[in-house]
């Protein structure tokens, strides 16, 4: 008898756990692998910001998933509901027709969504960072602004136009404020109206440092870029209230601007609170196997997902690409072990590092816990971004080249409208 194993989710946890199912088919060759996303692609997230600088085309971080993972069947759409107790769940495709999937075994690797803070004006006024769309949109918006300011008469709306806010100083809205000061003075430079303007970009956080969460020592090296190409880094400051004129500071003070890019970080996607199991802040808890408590037949990993950190115990695994990937390796494995093919471990990933791109020939990274900055650290993020992107090296790696040699495109694509990217996302796959 055929047994269907559905993947909820193409990101980089329910990516990996397609490409760890291939890899060890288990021995019923009848066995149906379908993978329900919401594009048919893979996103590449690290890369994102590169994206929005004009540094790489946008079809670099995605991955086709039919091409990158044949013999699994794509179902276009989006999950509405999980209904664990039947084996089942439902989805809507993208002409809007709802469709039920039933499941032999089933790996939930729905990621995470944009974190939203209850501050007025936000979901109207600011844009994430989370999609293909959004990157774009932040690239011709950040052009159009400048392209706007060069044709302005009056000072103050010229200043405005010029300045740019960048709310979060994790990995994120760090490296989207390190490319912007490079990015607008590329646009600039075809502007002859705007000789001697001031391109303002500033970057607040709640936290006492940029990148609060790496050694101390990289973040000051971080900070030493990001001041030398004149960001205000604003810690300990958030924003109160965002309008159409600017935002108002936690410190009382008003900073008339067009843009405002939000990347304050993560929240577990919300379709895991509707599955009816226990969750913690929002995350499914699970079994160190990834094993969903109840539901010896449904697996789940990434973003969304409790996972016990067997490196530190009492602790949760973090939300990031490095954990979502191997945990959706494990989920894989673990689902063919499930069906007669190897044995079920538990998930225990000791953290190998990370690398912060910060634009030019400036960036952070730590690998195996070795502390660099510089080009020594450019080196190693790049390097370790075209290993790490399951497709689309050679062409990045082509465009990187470009960039160096003759600078980058500062067009508009018109390609999405400022209505199409409202911050209050349903989910990010």
């Amino acid at each position: 008898m055929t047994k269907r194993i559905v993947i909820v989710g193409g990101g980089f946890a329910g990516f990996s756990a397609a490409r760890a199912l291939l890899k060890t088919p288990p021995p019923d060759s009848g066995t149906e692998i379908v993978l329900v996303n919401r594009t048919d692609y893979f996103l590449y997230l690290p890369l994102l910001p590169e994206v929005a600088a004009a540094v790489i085309d946008p079809r670099r971080v995605t991955v086709s998933l039919p091409a990158a993972l044949p013999g699994i069947r794509l179902a276009l759409g989006e999950v509405t509901a999980l209904a664990l107790d039947d084996r089942k769940l439902t989805y809507v495709d993208p002409e809007g027709t709802s469709r039920g999937l039933e499941y032999d075994r089933l790996i939930i690797a729905v990621g995470s969504v944009n974190k939203l803070l209850p501050i007025p004006g936000i979901a109207e006024h600011a844009h994430g960072f989370r999609s293909v769309s959004e990157a774009l949109f932040l690239r011709d918006h950040v052009i159009r602004q400048v392209e706007l300011a060069a044709a302005a008469d009056d000072p103050a709306e010229r200043d405005a136009r010029c300045t740019f806010v960048v709310v979060g100083a994790g990995y994120t809205g760090t490296e989207v404020a390190a490319q912007g000061p490079l990015f607008t003075s590329a646009i600039a430079r075809h502007h002859r109206e705007l000789d001697g303007q001031r391109m303002r970009w500033l970057l607040l956080d709640l936290a006492p440092k940029v990148l609060p969460e790496l050694d101390r020592r990289l973040s000051r090296a971080a900070d030493r870029v990001l001041r030398r190409r004149g960001v205000e880094i604003m810690t300990e400051t958030s924003v109160k209230e965002a309008t159409t004129d600017g935002v108002l500071l936690t410190t009382g003070d008003f900073v008339p601007t067009r843009t405002l890019a939000w990347c304050v970080g993560v929240r577990p996607d919300p379709l895991v609170e509707s599955a009816g199991v226990a969750t913690q802040r929002g995350r499914l808890c699970v079994e160190p196997t990834l094993e969903v408590p109840g539901h010896p037949e449904v697996f789940a990993c990434g973003d969304a997902v409790a996972v016990p950190d067997l490196t530190r115990p009492g602790e949760v695994t973090a939300m990031t690409a490095q954990h979502a990937t191997r945990q959706g390796t494990l989920a894989g494995l673990n689902v063919a072990a499930t069906l007669g093919y190897g044995e079920v471990r538990q998930y225990k990933h000791h953290d190998l590092g990370f690398v912060v791109d910060l634009g030019g020939a400036q960036a952070a990274a730590n690998p195996l816990h070795i502390p660099l900055s510089g080009l020594p650290a450019k080196a190693v993020t790049r390097g370790y971004h075209l290993l790490a992107m399951p497709g689309n090296r050679i062409r990045t790696a082509v465009d990187w080249t470009l960039d160096a040699a003759i600078g980058r495109q500062t067009v508009q694509l018109g390609l999405v409208r400022s209505d199409e990217v409202p911050l209050e996302t349903s989910s990010v796959r």
